[in-house]
């Protein structure tokens, strides 16, 4: 899965759009109890998410694969997409 769009949410959710078009929604908050995303407990830390397509990372130095979320993320949706050739 390469990620489109990164959205963070309040609730420690991150909502994603994924390239080919998947809506989804995950919960960050399982992990936040692991030393490397104690900072993220900071709701303005979370905020600071950027993505790197296959890949999110943190400010603080915490990030997760594009592949662990597509295991874990809940789809909600699937966007138009335009057909590629």
């Amino acid at each position: 899965m390469r990620i489109a769009e990164l959205h963070p949410q309040s609730d420690w959710v991150l909502s994603i759009v994924a390239e080919d078009g998947r809506i989804g929604r995950f919960d960050v908050t399982p992990y936040l109890e692991y030393e490397a995303f104690e900072e993220l407990q900071d709701h303005d830390e979370f905020m600071k998410v950027s993505n790197g397509g296959y890949f999110i990372e943190w400010e603080c130095g915490a990030d997760l694969s594009a592949d662990t979320i597509e295991a874990r993320w809940q789809v909600i949706d699937k966007a138009a997409t335009k057909a590629t050739a």
